[in-house]
């Protein structure tokens, strides 16, 4: 009798596309009021779009501002609840993980060496606003896929804020938002996430029943 085919069905999850600020380390490291107030960009408006509104000598200015900010946010940073063994589970299960942010790239590589369990080179993918249209365009989950070698049916995305939700919505991704206690920032009009959780351990739960034969 002949071994049936060990090929996956098309819903297991074989990688995890991760936010970074509030999803792989702790919140409130990035004071994005403070920094609005800093370069004039209006509460109500997110910061990479209002650079996009400013004359071009203006916006290279704000934008060494931001990454000022950035780097300074990534040095204070530290790991988020359960980030590091949640990780390292998904790592051992020799499922694919990934970053997505709206941060530029330095600032992740600098984050990242708060860290002990893991480091730059356990991502497969580290997308940021340097090689990608940022969330909540779906364009860096596109790359991330594809960096990956992961099908979009087969990816996960957890984040903290809307846009990641909104992002992985439009590009055909399961969602979760992680809320890390907190109320939902999600906002009428904005898609649903596929799930919810508090904290980013109970992701192992729910990859645990999607890859259920």
């Amino acid at each position: 009798m002949k071994n049936k085919p060990t090929t996956l069905p098309p819903e297991t999850i074989r990688g995890v596309l991760f936010d970074f600020d509030g999803t792989l380390t702790m919140p409130g490291a990035l004071d994005f009021p403070a920094i609005k107030r800093e370069i004039g960009c209006p509460l109500d408006l997110p910061i990479l779009e209002y650079l996009e509104t400013v004359p071009q000598d203006r916006k290279v200015v704000l934008l060494e501002i931001l990454e000022a900010r950035e780097d300074g946010a990534a040095a204070q940073s530290v790991p988020n609840l359960g980030a590091e063994s949640c990780v390292e589970v998904l790592k051992a299960r020799g499922i694919l993980l990934g970053i997505i942010t709206r941060n530029s790239l330095q600032s992740i590589h600098k984050a990242l060496q708060k860290f002990t369990a893991f480091d730059a080179r356990s991502f497969a993918a580290i997308v940021s606003r340097n090689d990608s249209l940022p969330k909540p365009h779906p364009d860096g989950v596109h790359q991330a896929a594809k960096r990956m070698g992961v099908p979009l049916q087969a990816l996960l995305l957890v984040g903290d804020f809307r846009f990641d939700i909104i992002a992985g919505h439009h590009a055909g991704v399961k969602t979760v938002l992680l809320t890390n206690g907190r109320e939902s920032v999600m906002l009428p009009g904005d898609p649903e996430p596929d799930y919810i959780v508090a904290s980013l351990e109970e992701i192992l739960g729910i990859i645990d029943g999607l890859n259920s034969p």
